[in-house]
């Protein structure tokens, strides 16, 4: 049996309304790729699909093709036909596309950069954080003509992770955010995190002709960057864009300054915490490259109010709450807890869960934090997961989250500001609704 070329496949592709990998979720007129899972097989979907209101549907399975259904497209691999038809996608339209990465703030740091270009070009970007081996064919695949600029997103958790997305993306841009201590089971130690972030330069320095816009605060970036052509931002004074923060009270003020201008731009973000400025600043410089004006880039960042339980200011009727539970590891978290005690706030209170995939590391990462909060003083702390209670901390310990609800039921604070921390796979957003 013949499989589909990537040259009809695509123009099959420029037919449909779409693409869909999900068999839940099949646009009238789209175009289905099954792929498969540790737990499922696409395959088995492609009739549902169909059914649902696809055109066709890309398969890898002969065995799942109905004799005589043209609506069906066979393959050798599902995913790696994904991954060429998006670059195919991407090369043939052409538009500059600017790749960010980083341990922290990358999606921030995205949506931010995307509500600055967007008050005066036409942007494609990656929609929540669809930025792994399947996220980021999805999110080419979603270019138009009618783009100007695209600013994609790229997750790793292991070493050539970030080397397979720029191979497939193929940026004339590229963004760090910063280089951390997290996924360090995959990584292996700091130092494989530092070279799976620097594969983005890596390709960018290979391809030539290209722009890294560079973080001067972060000594490990600067270290890699090398060879490049860097556009600065940070504190330092005479960059392209310096900046410091004036408040965070909770919500980030900051002033920002481009090379050769006398007077700062002063901006009141919606944004909680001062490991946010670097996101900011990054996102002023973009917008300052790409020609959008000062007061539309004040106005952006004055207007973005962050969501998915990322660094999120809620008022319960009882007490404050700031919801950062969609990721944590020890650099992160060490950064929130800094901002938590700069905060001006009375009653204030710790939730924190456990920072997951740390490998060897973790029980020293944990002790490390409990160590760090008892340097910051706090006293009012509820720790969840069995990291932080294997630490010996002399804190209340819950070993999930359900556990700590049962407690809250019995007993609720109130007049308290309270910061909730930890990998999204505690599920200490789940919290919030009983403080």
């Amino acid at each position: 049996m013949c499989t589909t070329s990537i040259e009809t496949l695509y123009r099959i592709f420029r037919s449909c309304k779409g693409v869909t990998t999900d068999s839940r979720n099949c646009p009238a007129g789209s175009l289905f790729f099954a792929l498969k899972g540790e737990n499922f097989d696409g395959n088995t979907f492609a009739a549902k699909a169909l059914e649902a209101g696809c055109a066709y549907a890309v398969v890898d399975s002969p065995e799942h093709m109905p004799a005589g259904d043209t609506r069906y497209l066979l393959v050798d691999d599902s995913l790696q036909t994904l991954q060429q038809l998006a670059r195919l996608h991407r090369r043939t339209l052409g538009i500059p596309l600017l790749g960010i990465t980083g341990t922290n703030g990358k999606t921030t740091t995205k949506e931010l950069i995307a509500a600055v270009l967007s008050e005066h070009i036409n942007v494609l970007y990656t929609q929540g954080n669809l930025n792994n081996h399947i996220g980021v064919p999805l999110t080419l695949l979603g270019m138009k003509p009618e783009h100007q600029l695209a600013v994609v997103e790229m997750g790793a958790s292991h070493p050539g992770d970030i080397r397979e997305l720029v191979e497939i993306a193929e940026p004339n841009y590229g963004l760090i955010t910063n280089v951390g201590k997290a996924h360090l089971q995959g990584f292996g130690s700091f130092e494989g995190v530092v070279r799976t972030k620097g594969e983005l330069y890596d390709y960018l320095r290979r391809k030539g002709g290209c722009t890294v816009f560079l973080n001067d605060d972060d000594p490990h970036l600067k270290a890699i960057a090398t060879g490049l052509q860097t556009v600065c931002y940070g504190n330092r004074q005479g960059l392209y864009v310096s900046g410091h923060a004036t408040a965070c009270s909770p919500f980030l003020s900051f002033e920002w300054q481009a090379a050769g201008q006398t007077a700062a731009q002063k901006v009141q973000t919606q944004l909680i915490g001062a490991y946010n400025l670097p996101n900011a600043l990054a996102a002023v410089t973009i917008g300052r490259y790409f020609g959008i004006g000062p007061a539309r880039i004040n106005h952006a960042l004055e207007n973005y109010v962050p969501r998915n339980n990322r660094s999120q200011l809620k008022r319960t009727g009882s007490n404050t709450l700031i919801v950062d539970a969609y990721n944590a590891n020890p650099t992160s978290m060490q950064a929130a807890l800094e901002n938590f005690r700069n905060m001006q706030a009375e009653n204030k209170m710790l939730i924190l869960g456990d920072m997951r995939e740390l490998g060897a590391d973790s029980h020293a990462e944990h002790c490390r934090i409990v160590e760090y909060m008892q340097e910051c003083g706090f006293t009012n702390v509820r720790l969840v997961g069995a990291e932080f209670t294997a630490t010996g901390a002399d804190y209340p310990c819950y070993p999930d989250a359900k556990a700590l609800i049962d407690e809250l039921k019995k007993a609720k604070p109130t007049g308290q500001t309270i910061l909730i921390k930890g990998s999204n796979s505690m599920q200490l957003a789940t919290v919030a609704e009983y403080l």
